[in-house]
């Protein structure tokens, strides 16, 4: 009988640290495209817009 109780608990860890380690992915899989795509988003815009008004201000002249 102890050896079955010991089995339970050792599958109750094993269990709950696959609950974690799988919400931990889950959680970098939801957040860390979002981020990455934030960053090179704003670096894109900024580099972007100085072009833009450079030439908008050449058509005008």
């Amino acid at each position: 009988m102890n050896s079955n109780s010991q089995s339970a608990n050792a599958d109750t860890y094993s269990q709950r640290w696959a609950d974690i380690v799988g919400t931990a992915i889950a959680l970098l899989t939801l957040t860390l495209p979002v981020f990455v795509i934030a960053h090179y988003s704003s670096s894109n815009l900024e580099n972007n817009q100085q072009p833009l008004i450079q030439n908008l201000q050449g058509s005008k002249d």
